[in-house]
């Protein structure tokens, strides 16, 4: 947990109370809320679908409550309508950017506030010192004229927290900020809001990973079914103890489980003298049944020999080979007739179609599952979706929901179901829980051990260390390297000190 406190006593940046709000017949909150004091860093954790983004869209004006109340600093919030009352109180960076990619940084960090001169014409060199003005106050270190696209997730993060704290708000909520970044990454934000938080800043702090909460904030309100369930100083709950508030019940994840030796097993999965684009290399034989992880940081190369052998991008050289059969390279239909199931590691972009059904997301890669005499079977295709609704407990009243209404964490499971849905023989996932409560991601890795009973390779892509714990060995790449191999039974600190390319063997 931080060492340091509220600076500000026991005033309220934010309070919440009584919130109840509907959609229909769902109840989103039910005499919920939250007191966040001036100069914490507050955590909001519950699983997908407790109500936390509800509450979030009421703490910053884009909905209104049913019922209850919410004051800044003791004062009734704005009326909704007033969004320039609402900037200088509150501001939101979410997990999905909100950066404009063709606009320059300077042109969103005032995005509808340009400096203007006569005639209304934007004056640029005026725009361009606001802006290197305002990052070098928050300190962000990138160029004003650059278009947003060329910025790092991490660039894009503090271009969009200085663009909040221009507009005069000093209360922050950042959701999921840290999904996307590497370990070294999540470190240097970690740095940068302890910086601002120095200097006055108050934030809310959604995340799913429970080791951030004790390393960044003081304080943690828990939602769950819509309700609060308790706030309590961080130094004071353990682990255990936030889980079972989360849940409402004891929850642990899924680690590697004894095997029978695999010196008879058949070799599923072949790679072979494979070299991205990027130069990031990889050798590997894996045999059915076995879950294999490939461990690293952001720029390791990991995600990206994961892709070439999903048949997402086309290597430089090498092959991939399922059963024998090689993979004709950067080919996904190809991968997917060979068996090759694919978990991507942005399911916004690459994982779901948010406008189609359940259905239509996790069957798009079986039509000949869900077809009869050539003709797709709706009977057929449904019966195959509820199937995998049961099977990884997707919330949703059935099959016909569009994924769009569905919360992170069933989301993410219907891009697994659409894995499975071709029962593969080697199923690759890349960062499988990120963004995802701590149910979700029960579910999630307890499937990896149900397919791998039934003889399926499965290939965990990640820097999770829960995510690792599942496998019988695990990989760690380096600067594009395989630099060490680690069975299963490692410790936090030698798979961390390998990822961070250190050989604690002689340090």
């Amino acid at each position: 947990m931080s060492e340091s406190g509220p600076r500000s006593g026991d005033a309220p940046v934010v309070e919440a109370v009584h919130i109840t709000k509907r959609f229909g017949s769902t109840v989103a909150l039910a005499d919920a809320g939250i007191t966040v004091r001036a100069g914490e860093a507050h955590a909001l954790v519950g699983r997908n679908g407790a109500g936390k983004s509800t509450l979030v869209g009421i703490l910053t004006g884009l909905q209104a409550p049913d019922a209850g109340a919410v004051a800044f600093h003791g004062r009734p919030a704005p009326p909704l309508g007033d969004r320039q009352a609402w900037r200088r109180l509150v501001a939101c960076v979410y997990q999905r950017s909100t950066i404009l990619p063709d606009l320059t940084v300077a042109e969103n960090l005032f995005l509808n506030r340009q400096t203007r001169g006569p005639g209304g014409l934007i004056r640029w060199r005026a725009l361009h010192r606001e802006a290197e003005r305002l990052l070098a106050d928050w300190p962000v270190d990138v160029d004003v004229r650059r278009p947003a696209a060329a910025l790092s997730v991490e660039q894009r993060q503090f271009v969009e927290i200085a663009r909040a704290l221009s507009t005069g708000a000093r209360f922050i909520v950042l959701d999921e900020p840290t999904a996307q970044l590497d370990a070294a990454g999540i470190a240097r934000l970690f740095q940068r809001l302890r910086a601002l938080r120095d200097q006055g800043v108050t934030f809310l702090f959604i995340s799913h990973h429970l080791q951030e909460i004790y390393e960044l904030c003081d304080r943690v309100t828990v939602l769950r079914d819509a309700r609060h369930i308790r706030t309590a100083p961080v130094a004071g709950l353990d682990r255990q103890a936030l889980v079972s508030a989360m849940t409402g019940e004891d929850v642990s994840l899924p680690t590697a489980t004894p095997r029978p030796s695999a010196t008879d097993a058949p070799v599923r999965l072949s790679v072979r003298q494979l070299r991205t684009r990027s130069g990031a290399e990889l050798e590997l034989d894996a045999v059915a049944g076995e879950v294999v992880g490939i461990a690293g940081g952001g720029s390791s190369g990991k995600v990206e020999v994961a892709e070439a052998i999903a048949g997402l991008s086309r290597p430089a050289a090498g092959s991939v080979a399922v059963g024998g059969r090689v993979l004709r390279p950067g080919s996904v239909p190809d991968a997917l007739d060979a068996g090759v199931g694919l978990v991507p590691q942005d399911r916004h972009r690459e994982g779901l179609v948010p406008l189609l059904s359940i259905a239509e997301n996790v069957t798009m890669a079986v039509p000949g599952r869900v077809r009869r005499y050539g003709l797709l079977s709706p009977a057929r295709r449904d019966a195959l979706t509820r199937q995998i609704i049961d099977d990884l407990t997707i919330k949703a009243d059935g099959p016909q929901v569009p994924a769009a209404e569905l919360s992170g964490g069933n989301q993410q499971k219907v891009v697994m179901g659409r894995a499975l849905a071709g029962e593969p023989a080697v199923l690759v996932l890349i960062t499988p829980t990120a963004g995802v409560d701590v149910r979700s991601k029960q579910t999630l890795l307890t499937v990896v051990q149900d397919v791998r009973r039934r003889g399926t390779t499965v290939l965990v892509v990640s820097d999770e260390l829960d995510d690792l714990r599942i496998c019988d060995r695990v990989l760690v790449m380096f600067q594009g390297r395989v630099v060490a191999e680690k069975p299963s039974g490692w410790t936090d600190n030698e798979l961390v000190a390998a990822m961070e390319g250190v050989d604690l063997d002689h340090v």
